[in-house]
């Protein structure tokens, strides 16, 4: 399996309106290597451990000066008059999520936001002035049904509350490791959304952030999106396009991550009567194949890899069971990553399987997709079809070997930590194509 991967940290940088490259583009190619920021990138192979770091820049611009190599842009300042040494530095860690309705009443709201971004519905430019009112059209249409499925699972999305635990936790390991952050959540489709994290983060004076989405593989639908948010922020912003800042782009091929997963499956395997009998299923989050094949997304790389290397992990414990890969929560009429979950189960009654464990391998926090979707949808699908043992392995939520991880990440990352973007001041007219964070060696 060839596949694509990230090895973790990528400061964001900007790309020259002549290196932008269309999503509409099919391209495999390389996210430009320059002096001019330090990053570690996605890179294919079949054996990662662990994210690891490139070498820290080895020349610094003159003071305030944009500066270009390869068609990449940053705004570095110099050592001697950058804000981080003189004044006491103040670490801050943002951490991106999807967001998710509290109440019934605010899931056609959310279905609005979802769908009016240009990175969930892509429409050729031609027709982009129909972004927000086809939004509005299918959040409408869409709504009565989301909010049954809202309503089956008490109401509302628990997102909010989880990512907030997950902050605290983070917050508490780094601060067990001698290192005092502040920790954001910024969502992006809802409450508190990615520019209510960012307004605090300049009132608390942040002089240096890792940005954290908690999505273990990139996509352009996921990370790209919201990386895409904070880059508009920046750029209109002094302070904030001269603040040294990290992307953990990706994370699924951590050895931490990927030993927390192979626990979770182990542990829930021991709860059938048979765990050796029993089909792994892994179901991930889809994306329409045009992303993949014309613009370049690497998830579905990424998730293939993921699930190989969390194979190797139960391997190596003695764990050989049977799996396979399905995508689910497709929605419109463009073809989707194949296999569809519904499908397969569906296949694999019909094949004789009798016990079968999900593991909801894209989503690190449970939400409407694994408590509705994955816990009823398919687990009713899955019996009505000839299944008879259904399990399924909880998200990681706070697990803690998890939230160590993560807090790991951050260590990890802060050395590399570059200004985002050009100052607003600059006449350059630039652009970020989150597809550049790509990267093939």
């Amino acid at each position: 399996m060839e596949a694509v991967s990230c090895s973790g940290v990528l400061p964001l940088a900007k790309v020259s309106g002549s290196e932008h490259r269309n999503f509409n583009q099919k391209s495999s190619m390389s996210y430009p290597e320059t002096r001019s920021f330090t990053s570690t990138h996605c890179r294919s192979s079949k054996h990662l451990k662990g994210s690891q770091l490139l070498n820290s820049i080895n020349k610094r611009n003159p003071v305030g000066q944009a500066f270009s190599s390869a068609g990449v842009y940053t705004y570095v300042e110099s050592e001697a008059e950058s804000p981080i040494h003189a004044v006491e530095e103040k670490v801050g860690v943002l951490l991106l999520n999807l967001g998710g309705p509290e109440t019934l009443h605010d899931v056609q709201p959310f279905l609005f936001n979802l769908f009016a971004d240009p990175d969930i519905i892509r429409l050729p430019r031609v027709f982009r002035f129909l972004q927000r009112p086809l939004a509005q059209l299918i959040s409408v249409l869409r709504a009565p049904k989301s909010k049954e499925g809202y309503a089956a699972i008490g109401g509302g999305s628990p997102l909010r509350k989880i990512t907030d635990e997950q902050a605290q936790a983070i917050k508490e390991v780094l601060e067990a490791k001698n290192m005092n952050v502040n920790v954001y959540v910024g969502m992006r489709y809802w409450y508190p959304f990615t520019e209510e994290a960012i307004e605090l983060i300049k009132k608390d004076k942040i002089t240096r952030l890792v940005v954290l989405p908690l999505y273990p593989q990139f996509s352009i639908s996921t990370t790209g999106s919201s990386i895409r948010v904070l880059e508009n922020i920046f750029r209109e912003d002094a302070y904030l396009s001269s603040l040294p800042v990290s992307i953990i782009q990706c994370w699924y091929q951590r050895q931490g991550y990927i030993n927390s997963m192979a626990d979770l499956i182990e542990k829930e395997l021991q709860s059938f009567s048979e765990p050796r009998e029993v089909m792994i299923f892994f179901s991930a989050h889809g994306v329409p194949v045009s992303y993949v094949e014309d613009a370049g997304d690497p998830y579905r790389d990424q998730m293939e890899e993921c699930i190989y290397l969390i194979m190797q992990e139960l391997k190596a414990r003695g764990i050989s069971n049977n799996h396979t890969l399905a995508y689910q929560s497709r929605v419109g009429p463009v073809q989707w990553l194949k296999p569809y979950t519904d499908e397969v189960l569906v296949e694999l009654g019909q094949k004789g399987v009798k016990n079968l464990l999900a593991v909801p391998v894209s989503f690190v926090s449970e939400h409407i997709e694994t408590l509705e979707e994955i816990d009823m949808e398919y687990k009713h699908l899955a019996l009505e079809s000839g299944i008879e043992n259904w399990g399924r392995v909880p998200a990681l939520g706070c697990t803690p070997s998890f939230i160590t991880d993560l807090a790991d990440a951050v260590i990890e990352a802060l050395p590399a930590a570059m200004a985002m973007t050009t100052p607003p001041s600059s006449s350059k007219e630039v652009s970020l194509d989150p597809v550049t964070f790509k990267h093939q060696i």
